[in-house]
């Protein structure tokens, strides 16, 4: 089996080359052990004046002058096309949870494609922070405490079913699927919510001020997905 370029038993930052306001990395430096780039995301983490612990990608959305920056033994070039850098990082990074910024905002087409990779690198627990929204793949069984009203958005990747409890709109009963059924805008209804799926395929979107609970719902989550084959 290959071994991960990147080892931790603290999260872990992962930042990429979208959109990030100035001052958005703060808090999530202050949460994390190493710090890896995702190719050009290496700029926002040097204006934060952070060097990363390990820049992986293909490497063509860095400057010479900012590469020139970085220990040449930190770069891990992965020069295959048919996956993107963010994932190319995800499979290589072996810690209890990731957590992504800039992969979120500015253009659709990214977000989608993060979000797919999301659900293909099940088996590592990964959350994106937006401004607006933090996302992640429900594992079999998620615990959140939030608070009444809080939004709790589910958008499913696949066809797929859903169980949960302390939700305003019951999830029971209902056949979700990208194309068809989606759980956009449900909410909290009580302190304690429980989101119960049979696979890999379903996205829990919260706001900002969830993130907190989201990290601890899925580092306490009882079981995670395997690896795929």
């Amino acid at each position: 089996m290959k071994t991960a370029i990147v080892h931790s038993e603290q999260p872990v930052l992962l930042v990429g080359g979208g959109a990030l306001p100035e001052g958005a990395l703060n808090p999530l430096l202050a949460r994390t052990g190493p710090r890896v780039a995702a190719d050009g995301g290496a700029r926002a983490l040097l204006r934060a004046g952070v060097t990363p612990d390990a820049v992986i990608g293909d490497m063509d959305s860095l400057t010479a002058e900012d590469a020139a920056r970085i220990p040449q033994e930190r770069y891990h070039r992965i020069d295959e096309q048919d996956s993107t850098d963010f994932d190319k990082c995800l499979r290589n990074i072996s810690a209890p949870l990731v957590l992504g910024a800039g992969f979120l905002g500015a253009r659709i087409d990214h977000q989608l494609a993060a979000m797919t990779v999301l659900c293909q690198r099940a088996d590592r627990r990964c959350i994106l922070v937006g401004e607006d929204d933090v996302v992640a793949l429900a594992p079999p069984r998620l615990a959140l405490d939030l608070w009444p009203g809080c939004r709790v958005s589910l958008f499913p990747m696949a066809p797929i079913r859903a169980a949960g409890t302390g939700l305003r709109w019951p999830l029971e009963g209902l056949d979700f699927a990208p194309h068809d059924r989606v759980g956009t805008s449900n909410e909290a209804a009580a302190a304690h919510v429980e989101i119960s799926v049979p696979a890999p395929h379903m996205l829990v979107i919260l706001p900002p001020e969830a993130l907190d609970a989201l990290e601890r719902g899925l580092l306490t989550a009882p079981d995670a997905w395997p690896a795929r084959a």
